[in-house]
């Protein structure tokens, strides 16, 4: 049992890491992050990035933008509903039910913004790239190996041969086990909070400047990457910040935010519903088939949810013909399926709301901890990992992407830990290679987060490239990499490689 007891009045902190100071202000804080996101170059890049399909020419097929805006409508709407029957427990006020309507609109919004080109496959190029790199340079070794006992040889001979043996071990890389963990572990919602933190510029260092709870409304996993665990929520390089969110929001380490299960649980109710309707457009996946399957499965367990979709099957079976009913028949079950997994969130979360509260009820998302619901689930998220995960088209551009994004690191990674250059200067290799990250990257990368103005929280302390830590360095090809849109990161690496010319 957890000692802990969370409370919305901390858990709806206002304050940031840049106090604002604000004479008259209609929206609530909540609201203000929202707005000042909405229109932000990381959230219009999610437009050419992929959720299932990369690279579409169609408009139909739905980008990470589509995906980030309907997580954020339906988790507003699961705010809603949770927030007024709150009210009805008299838990909330009518004000705290607009704020959590708003934290989730805006959590939904952002949830994604970490994500690499080419999706989830970017992010697993990105970790084996590392883990291989890591490997060749020496920073890891094989546990089975063991020095070799040297008793037969003489002691200048064993001198010497150690002497050898230390100056062949120095690693080329000045980095530690968990920051290399950070990097082989590569996850787009951890880069997330970098992203809001400080990537997104605005006018200073602060980033998007969020409130720590919006910050703590989008860590689906409280803990840092030295925590030893394959899934983790922040960088060291944020650390700071995240103890600063605890403080203010009254959170501990692996305790979540009670918004982030229902941020968690919108976006599964989203793109189970919105995968499965691109799948049938595309005609990957035959929905009468898909859909017969599933009812003969669990037709005792949903029965409400089948009944519904049976009658609306049979009218337009009869009105219209086979071509359209396919997408008619699609377009209902998304909305049906949406509609009845977010009345089961919902439950689920009152339910247990105490539990939550307490911080007892762990990182199991709202919708699996039921067995025979998790079973639904997995079997609806199936549907789409049988029919497209492994067609043609998305193995071919998977293969694109992998090898754009592992050719892309393989340039800019050692060109940036080269010692002894000097960056700025365009006429060597690797200023040239600095000139083409974003000079928004550069500027982030260069500040001295360890300086703080007692005077004047605007001011800031800036160095080199050339001073920056090798971790650092790795950051700044990372961000810049993640940051990529799937167009462009195939525009730069086919510039790069000489397969055609800048600005054709």
């Amino acid at each position: 049992m957890n000692k802990t007891k969370l409370q919305w009045e901390k858990l709806f902190s206002e304050d940031r890491e840049r106090k604002t100071k604000l004479s008259y202000e209609i929206r609530n804080a909540f609201e203000c992050d929202y707005d000042r996101i909405v229109g932000s170059s990381s959230v219009r890049r999610l437009q050419d990035k992929a959720q299932v399909f990369p690279l579409q020419e169609n408009d139909f097929t739905r980008t990470r933008l589509t995906h980030s805006m309907e997580v954020s409508a339906i988790a507003r709407s699961l705010g809603k509903q949770v927030g007024r029957e709150l009210e009805n427990r008299d838990k909330f006020k009518r004000e705290d039910t607009e704020k959590l309507e708003a934290l989730l609109q805006t959590t939904g919004l952002v949830h994604d913004l970490g994500n690499p080109p080419f999706g989830h496959y970017g992010e697993k190029a990105i970790g084996k790239w590392f883990e291989k790199y890591f490997m060749e340079k020496g920073l890891k070794k094989d546990q089975k190996q063991e020095e070799k006992p040297l008793r037969t040889l003489n002691l200048h001979h064993w001198l010497c041969l150690k002497k050898d043996q230390k100056q062949k071990e120095k690693p080329e890389i000045d980095i530690t086990k968990e920051q290399m963990r950070e990097f082989e572990h590569f996850d787009g919602n951890v880069q997330n909070i970098r992203i809001l933190t400080k990537l997104q510029a605005m006018n200073d260092r602060y980033g998007a400047n969020f409130t720590y709870a919006t910050l703590a409304g989008i860590i689906k996993y409280p803990w840092a990457a030295n925590d030893g665990k394959k899934k983790y929520g922040y960088y060291e390089s944020e650390e700071k910040i995240i103890e600063n969110m605890y403080n203010a929001t009254g959170l501990e380490r692996g305790i979540r935010h009670p918004a982030v299960y229902l941020m968690e649980a919108a976006d599964d109710i989203t793109y189970i519903g919105d995968d499965i309707e691109d799948g049938v457009k595309k005609g990957y996946i035959d929905i009468d088939t898909e859909y017969e399957r599933l009812k003969k499965r669990y037709k005792s367990q949903q029965k409400n949810f089948f009944i519904s979709c049976d009658n609306y099957f049979e009218q337009i079976n009869e009105k219209m013909s086979k071509s359209d009913q396919l997408n008619a028949k699609a377009r209902y079950f998304r909305n049906t399926i949406q509609g009845y997994l977010i009345n089961k969130a919902k439950e689920e979360f009152l339910n247990n709301y105490e539990c939550i509260m307490s911080g007892d009820y762990g990182n199991v998302a709202l919708l699996e901890r039921d067995s025979n619901m998790k079973s639904f689930i997995g079997e609806l998220k199936g549907i789409t990992g049988r029919n497209c995960f492994g067609c043609r088209e998305v193995l071919a551009l998977e293969l694109v992407g992998h090898k754009v994004i592992t050719g892309l690191l393989d340039i800019l990674v050692p060109a940036v830990l080269r010692k002894d250059c000097n960056y700025e200067d365009t006429k060597q290799y690797e200023g040239k290679i600095a000139n083409i990250i974003s000079s928004n990257y550069i500027y982030i990368a260069k500040q001295d987060y360890n300086y703080e103005s007692k005077d004047d929280p605007m001011d800031e302390k800036t160095r080199k490239l050339e001073e920056l830590s090798d971790y650092e360095k790795i950051h700044l090809v990372v961000d810049f990499v993640s940051g990529m849109t799937d167009s462009y990161a195939m525009n730069l690496y086919q510039e790069l490689m000489g397969i055609k010319l800048p600005y054709q």
